[in-house]
């Protein structure tokens, strides 16, 4: 700046000097001087040295901002600096005295410790924005100087150190022994809390929400007792550093640091109270909605209450989807209230959230539609023996993305809900009602075996199988008859469809016990030759045993 006005000077003398000939001519050359002392004044700006804070003793004396005699502000505080180091004992206890100064255009205040020049504040290092007086500048400058002076002093007096000791010496007892008893009842609440939440997990046949709370409770104290710890070393250090007259800076910055922590903490808990009850009465009124349509949906899935739109076997996945409609509501309104909701994190976020259901909704969408269909087609459910895709077995879960199903060799086996409704689905449970689902089994047997009889032996092997329902009874099919033989399909109903490979297995060698003690041949004959005799079963044998006659019947 300086340098710019001096340059501005130089010229104005310049064009005092040189009178052009034309007013054009003037005006130009005026122009050119006032570019000239513009982009010197520029140059000037960009080439000003950045300030300098002079910190004595730990403590902030004053800020320098311009140059003086050519030093430039960094080298002006550290030749106050050194000042200060070389003043001996004796020279700490002269007062500070403020002497006005004035250099040509420049006035100042020079501050001096018992006639010895310690540093000089220009009006030009004043802060343009504070717009202070320059003695009030000078007044707070030679306070902190003073008690600069007076951390020296006190540093070197025995008293005072030795006091400063005593003090940071019971604090630092105070310290161990609270960090001791802490660590002690840490441990032992820990530790029952420990014991009792893997009591409740040993003992409890069910899930029980006393053990995640409890375990959720020591996660806590485990949290609030390192908290506390690092409160207390974090006070200690304060009060330690405030009773040395060298660090008393640094601990009053570090209390008022943590005062101002805690008041912005309280500020903004009591500023966010209304959102909070807010979001806390929405959240109320959002749960207490969903459980009164978990009653409803319950009432319906166990059809004690009809609708048309719902059906029992429909009811659960039409729950969850209410049920998620109903939170995602509750969550978007209560959004606006919650504290910070409107901040660059939140904001930040929500975006990575979109982001990551942009990229990956394509396959979830659609396996989760397809679930959708899968239920609402109510094409299988729970417990119901199926077919699909060559796999067979019991339906064990319906889940929103796949469909798990145990096969007869007790392998679980998890098909996409997308494959699923790709493919058409066998239910060999669906018409059973209670009945269990069916099996079947066939059987070729000549045309010169009674067919009554055929019937009854099938039937009386059924009885004998286990696993194969008594009611309702099993019953016999003629499917053919072909050019040489007569084929049964024998139908029973089956309670653990599971087990089906084992019960077929029985029913086979009870199919051959009972037609072998009766002397009935299985066999599918082929001839070569047209028997002389007619192949026929005469009356009297129509219902050889174990089959019924007529009359029979009448009884």
């Amino acid at each position: 700046m300086t340098n710019a006005m001096n340059a501005t000077t130089g010229c104005a003398r310049l064009a005092g000097r040189i009178r052009p000939n034309s007013p054009a001519a003037r005006a130009r050359y005026c122009l050119g001087l006032a570019l000239f002392a513009a982009a010197i004044g520029a140059a000037a700006a960009k080439t000003a040295p950045p300030d300098a804070t002079l910190t004595l003793a730990n403590r902030d004396v004053a800020v320098l901002r311009s140059p003086l005699l050519g030093s430039s502000p960094a080298v002006r505080v550290e030749r106050a600096r050194a000042r200060f180091d070389q003043l001996d004992h004796a020279a700490l206890a002269d007062p500070v005295q403020a002497v006005p100064l004035t250099l040509g255009d420049l006035k100042g205040i020079s501050l001096m410790v018992g006639g010895r020049l310690m540093f000089t504040l220009l009006e030009t290092d004043l802060d343009p924005e504070e717009k202070l007086p320059l003695a009030q500048v000078a007044g707070a400058a030679r306070t902190q100087l003073e008690s600069a002076l007076q951390a020296r002093r006190d540093l070197q007096a025995m008293p005072v150190l030795l006091r400063g000791l005593a003090h940071a010496a019971v604090a630092t007892l105070l310290l161990i022994g609270v960090l001791w008893l802490l660590a002690r009842a840490g441990r032992a609440t820990i530790g029952w809390l420990e014991r009792r939440a893997d009591a409740l997990a040993a003992s409890a046949d069910r899930v029980r929400w006393e053990e995640y709370l409890a375990r959720l409770l020591i996660r806590l104290l485990q949290l609030a007792r390192w908290l506390l710890v690092l409160a207390l070393l974090y006070g200690w250090l304060t009060y330690v550093l405030d009773h040395f007259s060298l660090t008393q800076p640094l601990g009053e910055n570090l209390g008022r640091f943590l005062t101002s922590l805690l008041e912005w903490l309280v500020d903004g808990a009591i500023a966010s109270l209304p959102g909070i009850v807010t979001v806390v009465v929405i959240l109320f009124v959002t749960r207490a909605l969903v459980e009164v349509m978990l009653q409803f949906f319950q009432s319906v899935q166990s059809g004690r209450t009809q609708v048309p739109f719902v059906h029992p076997e429909t009811a659960s996945a039409t729950r969850r989807i209410v049920t998620f409609l109903v939170w995602t509501l509750g969550i978007v309104v209560a959004y606006p209230f919650i504290p910070g909701s409107s901040s660059d994190a939140f904001k930040g976020l929500s975006l990575l959230f979109g982001v990551v259901i942009s990229l990956g909704s394509t396959s979830l969408v659609t396996q989760m539609m397809s679930g959708l269909v899968v239920v609402y087609s109510r094409a299988l459910h729970k417990g119901d023996f199926v077919a699909v895709d060559g796999v067979e077995g019991v339906v064990m879960e319906i889940g929103t993305l796949a469909t798990k199903i145990v096969t007869m060799r007790c392998e679980e086996i998890t098909i996409p809900n997308a494959v699923l409704i790709g493919h058409p689905i066998r239910n060999y449970s669906k018409l059973s009602g209670t009945q269990g689902s069916l099996v079947s089994t066939k059987v070729t047997i000549g045309y010169d075996a009674p067919w009554r009889q055929v019937h009854a032996l099938l039937v009386l092997a059924a009885g004998r199988t286990p696993g194969l329902r008594r009611e309702p009874p099993p019953f016999v099919y003629q499917r053919a008859l072909s050019d040489f033989y007569v084929e049964y399909e024998l139908f029973a109903h089956i309670d653990k469809p599971l087990e089906r490979v084992a019960t077929l297995s029985a029913l086979h060698a009870n199919i051959q016990d009972a037609f072998n003690e009766h002397g009935v041949q299985i066999m599918s004959p082929h001839f070569l030759a047209q028997p002389a005799t007619a192949i026929v079963v005469p009356p009297e044998q129509w219902y050889a045993a174990p089959a019924r006659g007529p009359e029979s019947g009448k009884k």
